[in-house]
């Protein structure tokens, strides 16, 4: 009877556990909306399921408009390897970026719920791409994200007004995966992805995931720059989150968000010590001091979300 008992607590514990890798949140009117990459398969079909919350502590869902899913393939582009969304609003629409086919694409809804859709188009580009976060600056949109050239490198470049395209003209490089904490393992094919992008003051911020994701080293950094084109200064406390901080491998590839005054960065961890994936979904609170551009991590404010 006690065996029988812990075990269906485990049991309960694995499955109210969310599973999202690359993770975003998008908040309104007090609700958050939780968005990711789907890696468990409980439930058929692709795309992008969302969670809600009012407190960041239980969850509800999937609660997407088709099947639990905000995107879903078949309404937008993309057959395969729906991966990284990041969802806004701008002029009273919701959009949602996201990374299919190893191309970006973006798609609309009229709710944070979906269903959002597009003309299965992809931005136009001459090699793979991925890992998109769009960022409105001073009347000008910004699309970051990840070429698969030489390794994952984080670029930036203008976007036209419509979002849909970028100006190649504009493209530029901002981060590559150089320093020893970067790349672990020494690889050929080195990972820098997932950034998000903020500004405070005159000074913008990046923060970006290094290391092959089922490396347990995976971890995030920071730098910062005086344009959103760069140059880009790493920080010297980098990394900002990793396993030694947690006691999770793999953490990274999230996005910041705030609850009141708190700032958060929600992120992805392996399943277990010895399993990468389904990747598990948590956030941890972050400090920053304005006046330094300075962030340090919370002590103990690691949380999972749990349904």
């Amino acid at each position: 009877m006690f065996l029988s008992f812990v075990f269906s607590l485990q049991l309960y514990a694995q499955n109210s556990q969310i599973l999202l890798a690359d993770p975003t949140i998008f908040e309104e009117n007090g609700t958050y909306y939780l968005y990711g990459t789907k890696e468990d398969h409980s439930i058929p079909g692709e795309g992008f399921l969302v969670y809600t919350s009012k407190n960041l502590k239980t969850w509800e869902g999937p609660l997407g408009k088709t099947d639990g899913y905000a995107l879903k393939k078949g309404d937008a582009f993309g057959t395969r390897g729906f991966w990284a969304p990041q969802v806004f609003k701008q002029n009273g629409h919701y959009y949602m970026a996201y990374t299919a086919n190893e191309n970006i694409a973006i798609a609309s809804a009229n709710s944070p719920l979906g269903p959002f859709k597009n003309k299965g188009k992809a931005l136009e580009a001459t090699v793979k791409q991925i890992d998109p976060f769009v960022f409105f600056d001073d009347g000008k949109v910004y699309l970051y994200h990840v070429r698969l050239t030489a390794g994952n490198r984080i670029f930036v470049a203008e976007m036209t007004e419509d979002l849909s395209a970028i100006k190649p003209e504009t493209l530029k490089e901002c981060i590559a995966a150089k320093e020893t904490w970067e790349n672990t393992t020494n690889a050929e094919w080195p990972v820098s992805e997932g950034p998000t992008v903020f500004r405070n003051a005159e000074t913008y911020i990046m923060l970006y995931s290094v290391n092959d994701f089922r490396n347990p080293d995976y971890s995030v950094g920071v730098a910062t720059a005086k344009s959103p084109f760069g140059p880009w200064k790493k920080s010297a406390s980098n990394p900002l989150i990793s396993t030694a901080d947690i006691g999770r491998n793999g953490p990274g590839h999230g996005d910041l968000f705030k609850n009141r005054n708190t700032l958060y960065y929600v992120l992805h961890t392996h399943f277990s010590q010895k399993k990468v994936s389904p990747r598990k979904t948590a956030i941890v609170k972050l400090k920053f001091d304005k006046k330094k551009n300075v962030f340090k991590l919370k002590s103990h404010s690691f949380q999972d979300l749990k349904k």
